[in-house]
């Protein structure tokens, strides 16, 4: 068994060669959600998450299957992602690739760099 690469956010700051003003994180599916608001993060890129500069809005843009989406554990996870200062750009309604109608389909890409950029203007970043 090889060994892990380290995840990128335990990289000390210090070491870091990037300046981020806002981050997004696309399709928080289901599968996902438990694992941000827990201690399990093994999924690449929820490592990154859990060491946020909670100072630097995270905005998360949540996309399931219709089911899922109005499961009562769903909102509880949103709530806590919430909760701990980030912003979600909610899901909308549409046909579902699994073939459901309603609501669970990411945001428009549209909408999402919409909400960045207000988010940016808002904190003088552009």
């Amino acid at each position: 068994m090889e060994p892990r690469a380290p995840c990128p956010a335990a990289i000390p700051s210090t070491e870091r060669k990037f300046h981020v003003l806002v981050g997004v994180t696309g399709s928080v599916a289901a599968l996902k959600l438990p694992l941000l608001v827990s201690k399990l993060l093994d999924i690449p890129g929820t490592c990154v998450i859990r060491a946020w500069d909670l100072s630097k809005p995270l905005l998360f843009c949540p996309a399931m299957n219709t089911a899922m989406w109005e499961h009562p554990l769903t909102a509880q996870q949103v709530g806590q992602l919430k909760a701990f200062g980030y912003m979600e750009i909610p899901c909308v309604s549409k046909k579902l690739v699994c073939g459901d109608q309603g609501l669970g389909a990411m945001a428009e890409v549209e909408t999402i760099v919409d909400k960045v950029k207000e988010v940016l203007f808002q904190r003088g970043g552009i």
